[in-house]
């Protein structure tokens, strides 16, 4: 006679366990830094993201250093709350030197992205140019996405109420990312948002060997499908000695 056992309760539990590494170092740099810029605010412009710095005055710097920079307490309190929950787990399975790369490059990805949308000859963009972004959320983001690619059918509480799968989850942040950038909603950097949603996702398509070979790739297919329709060249099939060559 079979022995029956009651399923497993569901349970849920927060956080992801023990601190990794770079995640702890990146925490407390971001601590640090919002330390001495609440001592002395007037850092803030040196080190925040203004991509008229950047471009006339050339404060190349500020690319790197925006990510460590907060405007408030609940401001860095969750992106880095964000950056230990989704961080920790991702830095286990991919280990240190790669994480701290893909952090890299979502975090600068995302200023990029925000100098982009600043040089955008339209009304809702140009305030971006001379304004000052700040914090860790575009690389949080990228940690996001990340997440959902890796672990898509994990739950995470939304509002802390709402258990939502991770892909869905990303997909709804994404859209609303998207939609507030092209509503030119001032208060949220929405563009570094999306940003390091999408560094984040060129660097994974490209094996982690950076965005230059994904961008290689694409341009040699696109060119490849230019010289096939130049050509009038098909693969594969019956050959159609009717057609015309050029």
């Amino acid at each position: 006679m079979a022995r029956y056992s009651p399923p497993a309760a569901l349970s849920y539990s927060f956080g992801p366990g023990p601190i990794t590494p770079a995640v702890k170092w990146i925490i407390w740099a971001n601590i640090a830094v919002y330390i001495v810029c609440f001592v002395a605010p007037s850092l803030r412009p040196y080190l925040g993201l203004i991509p008229e710095a950047v471009i006339e005055r050339r404060w190349i710097w500020q690319p790197v250093t925006y990510m460590f920079v907060h405007y408030g307490f609940t401001h860095i309190l969750f992106n880095m709350l964000g950056i230990w929950m989704f961080g920790v787990q991702l830095e286990r399975r991919w280990g240190t030197p790669f994480f701290v790369r893909y952090y890299a490059v979502t975090g600068i990805g995302a200023a990029l992205t925000t100098m982009i949308v600043g040089l955008l000859p339209f009304a809702v963009t140009a305030a971006t140019y001379s304004s000052s972004t700040g914090g860790a959320s575009g690389a949080l983001f990228g940690i996001l996405l990340a997440f959902a690619i890796y672990y898509p059918d994990r739950p995470i509480l939304v509002f802390m109420l709402f258990p939502v799968p991770a892909k869905y989850f990303v997909m709804i942040i994404g859209a609303i990312a998207f939609l507030s950038a092209a509503g030119g909603e001032p208060s949220v950097a929405h563009a570094a948002h999306l940003g390091g949603m999408v560094f984040g996702y060129l660097y994974l398509k490209g094996g982690g060997g950076g965005l230059t070979a994904e961008m290689k790739y694409r341009y040699v297919k696109w060119k490849m499908n230019r010289l096939r329709r130049k050509f009038d060249v098909y693969s594969g099939g019956r050959s159609d000695w009717d057609r015309k060559v050029h």
